[in-house]
């Protein structure tokens, strides 16, 4: 494994991460406990996602700027 895939990997992980902190950082500020019923007891399907809506668009740039 190379350096440039441990580094991408690392930076996926970092922008799930963050994704997840962004998204229950909102939820606290409005005080909501669960985004949503579709999946009770995990925090609704937005806490299932949360780390894919920062992923996704990271992965995006990364290959668009050729780091990757």
């Amino acid at each position: 494994m190379s350096l440039k895939n441990i580094l991408f990997c690392l930076i996926i992980s970092l922008s799930c991460q963050l994704g997840d902190l962004f998204i229950s950082y909102f939820k606290r500020l409005n005080n909501v406990k669960d985004a949503g019923t579709i999946l009770p007891g995990h925090g609704g399907l937005l806490d299932r996602i949360d780390g894919i809506i920062f992923a996704i668009p990271t992965i995006f740039i990364l290959i668009v700027i050729q780091i990757y």
